[in-house]
């Protein structure tokens, strides 16, 4: 089934930036929020898979396509305004949220209750230690020109890489990276490098205070991938536990990216059941 696009739609948050959204489908109105080093782009066969019964609102968070740069004093309470600007302009009641965008969605929805209903992959909520030891290399290796340097400290030290990778010497890594990441999904990483370091630390930041989010008042699916660590699917049942009406769901073969690529049709498929 062939979904039509509108071309990207811009709306004006808080502090004057602009947040530029793509709307596609038909039905009740639901936003998509993406996770760190991703675009709206990104998530389009998860859009699509969505569409047939929704319609369903892309956004480009600030620092992405046509939206605006995340600017100095950037913070989550930024995100949150932007996710409102664009609820109170399409009139949502439903949010998606990966990773970080997770973090985005949950935090709007404690803090205002513009949502009835929201389903969350992975989100970046930490209910336990945050690696933060990767930061200061990362941020002189971007300083220095070196992308693919400063990518290597990042998955090595941020948690999320397979074992085997985090314990490659960083030269080594280094090196293999430069071999491997050269395609389109690079290219649109590269211009976010900078942005990744800003949310990382706007999630090292919430440690601590997980329990917050006992004040969401929206209903909430918490979904993630089987083949994820054995610690992070133990901290989100430490956030079902915690939000007032939760459900966990595990989907097996899925990874932290389950809602990119060929699985998004997956994650879709949960998150409409959830929102039916």
């Amino acid at each position: 089934m062939s979904i039509q696009t509108t071309h990207p739609r811009t709306v004006t948050s808080a502090d004057g930036t602009p947040i530029s959204y793509r709307t596609m489908g038909a039905g009740p109105d639901l936003i998509v929020v993406g996770g760190a080093l991703r675009a709206s782009q990104d998530y389009l066969p998860l859009a699509s898979a969505l569409a047939g019964s929704r319609t369903v609102h892309l956004v480009d968070r600030r620092g992405r396509g046509g939206s605006g740069p995340q600017g100095p004093g950037y913070t989550l309470a930024k995100e949150v305004e932007d996710l409102l600007a664009v609820q109170a302009e399409t009139g949502a009641r439903t949010a998606f949220g990966h990773s970080y965008g997770g973090l985005v969605v949950l935090e709007t929805a404690r803090s205002f209750p513009v949502f009835d209903r929201v389903a969350v992959y992975e989100p970046g909520v930490p209910c336990g230690p945050v690696h933060t030891h990767w930061m200061a290399p990362y941020r002189e290796r971007l300083a220095a020109g070196d992308p693919y340097g400063a990518f290597a400290h990042f998955v090595r030290g941020s948690g999320g890489a397979p074992a085997f990778m985090a314990k490659m010497p960083h030269w080594y890594l280094r090196l293999a990276l430069r071999v491997g990441l050269r395609g389109p999904a690079w290219r649109r990483m590269l211009p976010l490098l900078e942005a990744n370091l800003n949310e990382h630390e706007q999630v090292a930041a919430q440690q601590g205070r997980h329990t917050a989010f006992a004040a969401v008042t929206a209903s909430a699916l918490i979904l993630c991938g089987g083949r994820s660590s054995r610690t992070s699917r133990a901290e989100f049942g430490v956030l079902r536990d915690t939000l007032p009406d939760a459900t966990l769901e595990t989907l097996d073969g899925l990874n932290h990216f389950g809602p990119e690529g060929k699985t998004a049709s997956t994650v879709a498929e949960r998150t409409l059941a959830f929102l039916r």
